[in-house]
């Protein structure tokens, strides 16, 4: 049995109108990632970094009490460490809140 005239076109109609919707809704989501903010911790909050949503480091926070400022390898690697967790928090909130949008599919061009 063949399908309706027309029952194709308006099927694709409505995919079409639910993927820019979909695109919009992500649009919408990256804009307001872009201008969040996430921190990043090591050695168990000496050092603190904060990143926003366009990978950016706004701030890097050492607890001058607890980090020994001669041991400067140290202080750099948790430096290191803060930035990479607080860009890895940023990617995983991104990640989370797009999939909600998507139901999960992986959409080339939106994620």
């Amino acid at each position: 049995m063949s399908p309706k005239p027309g029952s194709m076109g308006g099927n694709f109609q409505h995919v079409l109108r639910q993927a820019q919707k979909m695109q919009q809704e992500v649009a919408k989501i990256q804009e307001q990632h872009a201008e969040s903010e996430f921190e990043g911790v090591a050695g168990g909050g000496m050092v603190k970094a904060t990143v926003n949503g366009n990978s950016e480091v706004l701030r890097i926070e050492v607890d001058h009490e607890q980090v020994d400022a001669n041991d400067m390898d140290l202080l750099l690697d948790l430096v290191a460490a803060a930035v990479n967790d607080g860009l890895r928090r940023a990617r995983e909130e991104l990640e989370e809140q797009t999939q909600k949008v998507t139901g999960g599919m992986r959409i080339p061009g939106l994620t």
